[in-house]
């Protein structure tokens, strides 16, 4: 950390708790090292946090989790969107996992517990601190340039702007099937003149290299020094290209490599809004961990394809997401359901949930339905083809692949975009409102 020497140089600090003599204890605390702290602001509510958030723009805020009027975890998540330069330290007499657990989904970087201990509370501060300088000069950065380009800007290169579609595909439940979803939504989309593009951002774990029979040592590791400076030529040169002619961006070749792209806040999502306009859709398959990394890309999402197979644990999961989508403000239909390894009713062979149960308990109607077809998916693999890449579009679950890209493509770009290259446009009719297709949706 650099040497500091004067107040106005300290580490600024805003403390938020609905007690005063703990607003007071703690002031007193960094009043001990004021060459090192200082406080620029004391209040009581959630409410009145975010104002002096806005006002005083501090380095850290220390928020106490449990007040009347708005809690700290929801002043932490506001706070943190308005005003990304600010990291919260979260402090509450309870320390169990589930409040860390809802504190670090809102934003916050460390959690502390009560009574504060003096020397946990400078070295809190201090070590979040120093994790945020680069956010921090991000943010001088980009307040340097001009106001017509603090936005992200397109590579250019390629003629005209296209639509960039960036189309999330996640899952809460580990072994759901979200990369098979991904890859086979990717290939789907792909018509002549529509241009697609698949990012693999599990960025320890990522198999979209597995599943296509992909091998290069360009990734978008090799993107994240140049995120700013970005052009069509060298993205190009780091991008795969599948025998199918779709476009790949693979993730880093080992689980090691994954901090490095993790040290740059939001790099994937920086990446993809630069070239997002050069595509007409952008597919992303992602981890199963929820993460800034993880959230920064569902927040410059078109649409958000929720994967979930039809079991208790994976619709309980699910339900946790939905509930971070809310207080995120995100609107319902941001967030698409697909209901994958859907077994046929009359051949069953495991307990799953039927999916009206699943739609009354989510509160969510269900996008798509893929069956469960584990053997076609394995022969897809290991022949590092697409299953919607089968002569066959009459078959599951090519069918419902193949209706499920139609349906998202219809959704946000309109009907007949694009022409399929094959030129049998009677083979992607639009999807059915029963059986193992889609189900109607506004």
């Amino acid at each position: 950390m650099q040497n500091r020497q004067g107040g106005q140089n300290a580490i600024s600090v805003l403390i938020v708790d609905d007690i005063a003599e703990t607003r007071e204890n703690i002031k007193k605390l960094l009043a001990f090292e004021e060459q090192e702290f200082r406080v620029v602001g004391s209040v009581g509510t959630g409410r009145d946090a975010i104002k002096a958030a806005i006002e005083t723009k501090p380095d850290i805020i220390i928020m106490d989790i449990n007040m009347p009027d708005m809690d700290g975890i929801t002043a932490t998540s506001e706070i943190t969107k308005r005003l990304p330069t600010a990291a919260v330290i979260m402090m509450s007499v309870q320390t169990d996992a589930d409040y860390m657990r809802k504190a670090m989904q809102a934003g916050a970087r460390q959690f502390l517990g009560k009574p504060i201990d003096t020397d946990e509370l400078y070295s809190t501060i201090r070590a979040v601190y120093r994790s945020y300088e680069s956010i921090r000069n991000q943010a001088i950065a980009i307040q340097d340039l001009p106001v017509d380009v603090r936005k992200p800007q397109p590579i250019q290169g390629e003629p005209g702007v296209r639509p960039g579609h960036v189309i999330v595909v996640y899952s809460a439940q580990g072994g759901s099937g979200c990369t098979t979803v991904a890859t086979n939504l990717a290939s789907g989309l792909m018509k002549k003149n529509v241009r697609v593009l698949l990012v693999d951002a599990d960025l320890q774990f990522g198999d979209v290299g597995v599943f296509l029979k992909l091998q290069s040592q360009s990734t978008l590791l090799d993107l994240v020094g140049k995120i700013d400076d970005l052009d069509t030529d060298f993205f190009d040169s780091i991008v795969a290209t599948h025998d199918s002619g779709l476009k790949v961006l693979l993730g880093p070749l080992r689980p090691e490599y994954a901090e490095e792209v993790e040290a740059v806040p939001q790099a994937v999502s920086r990446i993809i809004e630069k070239i997002a306009s050069n595509y007409d859709f952008v597919v992303v398959d992602t981890s199963r961990r929820v993460d800034e990394h993880l959230l920064s890309l569902t927040d410059i999402a078109t649409r958000v394809m929720l994967v979930v197979n039809p079991t208790l644990s994976g619709i309980k999961n699910t339900k946790f997401i939905l509930d971070l989508f809310d207080r995120l403000n995100y609107t319902p239909d941001k967030s698409l359901l697909v209901l994958n390894r859907v077994e046929d009713e009359r051949s069953r062979q495991r307990v799953t949930i039927a999916t009206e149960q699943i739609e009354r308990f989510l509160r969510k109607q269900v996008f798509a339905k893929i069956p469960d077809a584990e053997r076609e998916v394995l022969g897809a693999v290991m022949k590092g083809v697409p299953i919607v890449a089968s002569r066959d579009r009459s078959k599951s679950p090519v069918k419902e692949f193949l209706e499920m890209a139609e349906h998202i493509s219809t959704l946000l770009v309109g009907a007949n975009a694009g022409e399929s290259d094959s030129g049998e446009a009677e083979e992607r009719k639009a999807p059915k409102k029963a059986g193992l297709g889609l189900l109607g949706r506004n």
